[in-house]
């Protein structure tokens, strides 16, 4: 049980730092935007490339890991919908559940993959990472683009600017290459460390209690699919294709994760409904204190992780 209270307990009380300074010390929101800029941007993206860069391509299941999150992912799709729908949202509102049903915040999964499982964990938890972002972009761009009418071109171009997707590029690439030069991978990897603790600070100022009165029951049914279903599934598949215990541990804990907190950012810039996204997110990252725990310790019970 200590390696998940020294797992978690760093994670959720950096979230809860975060939510306390925003609310006493650095309340203005111009602060926690560049900040979160500076993630998006040049941290986040560092973090990627060193540790996609520094997987053996051959050594890694990536096959059996893309069916597992992809059919996850999926599922995650169809179900989102399904609840929108159930529920009577409008196309903005269904924008937000979609968002919040398979939209990921892999700050929070890296922190406990480097935590419970070190190098080894966060490079898998990488290419899980690598293998979920050209899915929800595509699909939540998509989504967006969708009552105008589709243009694949502006949504790739959107897609193929976006600093994670070629930062995912790039890290396969330089694996493929056979890992960063001397000086650059060191470099790359301070620039990581510093998103985590930055990012969950971020994440944890951006979360509301306030909002969680809005429209609980669709929360709620938002936050089963991203919190229970979709790992479930993608849980399933990996049992099904027999991967081993650490690749199918780092697919169903970034699986599990709640939705991204720039989930808001993107709903409020595209039109979407950013009062019930701003509730989504919040919602479930204080559910899945719970919830990631258990999924954790469910893959060991089935796995015989170490």
């Amino acid at each position: 049980m200590l390696p998940y209270i020294d797992a978690f307990v760093p994670c959720f009380g950096m979230l809860a730092l975060g939510a306390l300074l925003k609310r006493k010390l650095l309340p203005h929101d111009v602060f926690w935007a560049g900040i979160e800029r500076l993630i998006f941007w040049v941290l986040l993206p560092s973090l990627l490339v060193a540790a996609i860069g520094s997987v053996k391509l051959g050594e890694v299941p990536i096959l059996g890991m893309l069916a597992a999150i992809w059919v996850g992912l999926g599922s995650g799709t169809v179900l989102s919908l399904l609840v929108s729908r159930r529920f009577r949202q409008p196309h903005a509102s269904m924008t937000s559940v979609l968002m919040g049903g398979i939209r990921f915040n892999n700050l929070i999964g890296f922190a406990v993959a480097g935590a419970m499982f070190g190098l080894p964990g966060l490079a898998l938890g990488a290419v899980s990472s690598g293998l979920i972002v050209p899915f929800v972009q595509f699909v939540s761009n998509t989504a967006f683009a969708s009552e105008k009418g589709f243009r694949p071109w502006p949504i790739l171009r959107q897609i193929m600017m976006n600093p994670l997707m070629l930062a995912c590029v790039v890290g396969f690439l330089v694996a493929w290459l056979g890992g960063l030069p001397p000086g650059v991978k060191p470099l790359l990897e301070s620039l990581g460390r510093a998103s985590v603790a930055l990012g969950l600070l971020a994440v944890g100022a951006a979360l509301s209690a306030g909002a969680l009165t809005d429209r609980v029951p669709l929360q709620l049914a938002t936050a089963a699919v991203k919190l229970l279903l979709v790992p479930a599934i993608t849980l399933g598949i990996c049992l099904w294709l027999g991967l081993e215990p650490l690749p199918t541990a780092m697919a169903v804990l970034f699986m599990a994760l709640p939705t991204a907190a720039t989930s808001y950012v993107m709903a409020r810039a595209m039109g979407g409904d950013a009062p019930l996204m701003a509730a989504i997110t919040s919602s479930e990252h204080f559910l899945s204190i719970l919830t990631l725990p258990l999924w954790m310790l469910l893959v060991k019970m089935l796995t015989g992780l170490g």
